[in-house]
């Protein structure tokens, strides 16, 4: 478990390693010509926002560690749906008709679409929340097809428990997310789940599309003492909003992942999605390397967990950053 606390207007950008450093391990062309052993990996990204967009350079950290780097043994082709569904699918039917060796679906439309393609190039996903629910996979532990990667399922009961720490005595509690996203349903319904095991009043309101956040957020807040949101993309790539918003009406709110959290909710206990990326990106490499399968490969978890606090948000709320604590 690490910690580590963040300032929203400070944030320093993750270094990039040096990536042909890596070297090319046992993946060199033997024929000398440089391009006949290229791997092919093509990738399917949802929409951009911050989470995503970390998991992404994570899993090409990964490929890099473990042997294959873009520009000299492999190549990448890399698609972003900008949250359209018949571009999702326009895009998961090129890749495939180009013999990719590998694809990645990087969100769980990503991945599912990617999965509706083809049943035969190996296919590994990540930011998805449950892997058998979307019905990628038969089981976490054997995953019996061609598919397997990383879930970014959150420690949702700690991250109520974070967030009912930083309320005086709450009464009512807020759930926000998108309906249509069957990952944030997912983990509303467990959340909404201990919220009322721990005694308090749930009020939940959904958003269609990012249209639709700032109108929810703002009559959200006016009746809770606090709002959870789970990895949902279309909060996420309006968390700006979320986060002024918060600030007007002075709510806290805890959301499930940490880019949500830098871009303007007050803290989480979550994934570190370029890590969880990073993890993807490995798991690749040796499907890459043909020596793992993803039929026969377990699902992985997040290694590692952090919490997370947004001190230019807790000052605007009036909390002290270092009363905020990792939950138990």
């Amino acid at each position: 478990m690490k910690m580590r606390k963040m300032i929203t207007s400070g944030l320093v950008a993750l270094s990039v390693l040096a990536l042909a450093a890596c070297g090319n391990g046992g993946n060199e062309s033997s024929s000398g010509d440089g391009g006949s052993d290229v791997k092919k990996v093509g990738v399917v990204q949802i929409v951009q926002h911050g989470s995503l967009d970390a998991a992404y350079e994570g899993f090409k950290e990964g490929l890099a560690e473990g042997g294959y780097v873009e520009g000299e043994n492999l190549e990448i082709d890399y698609q972003n749906a900008q949250n359209n569904q018949d571009n999702l699918k326009s895009m998961s039917e090129k890749l495939v008709k180009d013999n990719s060796d590998l694809l990645l679906g990087i969100a769980t439309p990503s991945a599912q679409s990617l999965a509706n393609e083809t049943s035969d190039i190996p296919i590994v996903v990540t930011a998805v929340t449950d892997l058998v629910e979307a019905k990628l996979v038969e089981s976490n532990e054997e995953p019996g097809r061609n598919v397997t990667g990383t879930t970014d399922m959150v420690p949702i009961e700690k991250q109520i428990a974070l967030l009912l720490s930083v309320i005086e005595e709450p009464k009512t509690i807020g759930i926000m997310y998108n309906a249509g996203e069957v990952n944030s349903k997912i983990q509303a319904d467990i959340a909404e789940a201990a919220l009322v095991e721990s005694g308090v009043d749930v009020r939940v309101l959904t958003a269609n599309t990012t249209n639709d956040v700032q109108q929810v957020t703002t009559s959200l807040a006016k009746d809770v003492d606090g709002i959870y949101i789970p990895t949902d993309n279309t909060f996420a790539n309006a968390a700006a909003i979320v986060g002024e918003v918060a600030k007007e009406t002075k709510t806290p709110i805890v959301a499930a992942s940490i880019e949500q959290v830098e871009a303007g909710a007050l803290t989480t206990f979550g994934i570190d999605y370029h890590s969880l990326g990073k993890q993807t990106g490995v798991m690749a490499a040796k499907i890459l390397d043909g020596d793992a399968e993803p039929s026969s490969m377990p699902v992985e978890t997040a290694n590692d967990l952090e919490l997370v606090v947004n001190e230019d948000m807790a000052e605007a709320l009036g909390i002290d950053p270092a009363s905020i604590t990792a939950p138990e």
